[in-house]
């Protein structure tokens, strides 16, 4: 089933998964898994046999040289890995892979195994999609929890969409089934600015992840980049006056519907949690969830 053998003995592991493909617009969410390995160093332990659930000539194996001389394939698969952030006690299981093209209901269940085997005891999601949305705005995530008091405490928007489903959507079912507390978050792409990367929506779910897991997470130039490519796009809506009076009209839908003030509590609150998250000082209202 894996292609590394033995796995590790984790502390308090939380896993974050994303896959390529429907679930993954603008690349926005394996872009968060991605950043996450090289910012915590992560080391890879275990990967899915490709032969089972992926078609290759729809995701072709690639070849690779080393040293401009050595050959060697690289099989499309989901693969996972370890980051033991520094001055935590927790680890975090990085799961990314490609949305399989056959056999889902097994895939899960290879899936679920590995996390079971590593004592995971929650698994966050990640997608991305197209939406109606203007990109000057901060870009709305929808998602769901097995758990509705983990949902209500994170403030989860939820959708109404019915319809064909991804990886995401099934995997969290499974999770569901097999009572393993799942969270999902789904960020809207502007769909008139899809092509990756999309930096902005990267940077909104990677401070959900943060919340969620409690952790501090580096951005590194993912706030910069997010900028650029806000520059980027208003460039273009200046230029194409069908594209800007489309964005206008985005905003006027959006007014400020959504974006609802704090009150004092829940911003001492928030507050608390990003001390603590930094190694500062909890206060009364800290505390894991």
């Amino acid at each position: 089933m894996t292609e590394f053998d033995g796995l590790p003995v984790l502390r308090s592991p939380v896993a974050v998964a994303a896959f390529e493909g429907w679930n993954d617009a603008a690349d926005a969410s394996t872009a968060v898994v991605e950043h996450l390995e090289e910012v915590w160093k992560a080391r890879p332990i275990a990967a899915l046999d490709p032969e089972e659930f992926y078609d290759f000539q729809v995701n072709r194996p690639t070849v690779t040289l080393a040293d401009g001389e050595t050959r060697s394939i690289v099989w499309p698969t989901t693969r996972f890995a370890v980051a033991s952030p520094s001055g935590t006690e927790r680890d975090v299981v990085l799961i990314r892979g490609i949305e399989p093209s056959m056999r889902w209901r097994g895939f899960c269940e290879q899936v679920l195994e590995i996390c079971h085997s590593l004592e995971v005891s929650r698994v966050v999601l990640l997608g991305a999609l197209l939406a109606d949305v203007p990109y000057t705005r901060p870009l709305p995530i929808s998602g769901s929890a097995s758990d509705p008091a983990a949902a209500t405490r994170l403030n989860l928007t939820p959708t109404r969409y019915e319809g064909p489903t991804g990886i995401v959507g099934v995997l969290h079912d499974a999770c569901a089934r097999a009572e393993l507390d799942a969270v999902s978050f789904w960020v809207h792409v502007p769909h008139y600015a899809n092509n990756p990367p999309c930096p902005k929506a990267t940077l909104a779910l990677l401070h959900r992840v943060e919340e969620v897991l409690d952790l501090p997470v580096p951005t590194a130039d993912l706030a910069e980049e997010s900028a650029e490519w806000e520059q980027r796009v208003r460039a273009a809506a200046e230029q194409d006056a069908e594209l800007g009076e489309y964005v206008r009209e985005l905003e006027e839908r959006v007014g400020d519907a959504g974006i609802q003030p704090l009150t004092g509590d829940e911003i001492a609150q928030e507050f608390e949690k990003y001390l603590r998250r930094r190694g500062g000082p909890a206060g009364p209202t800290a505390g894991s969830w």
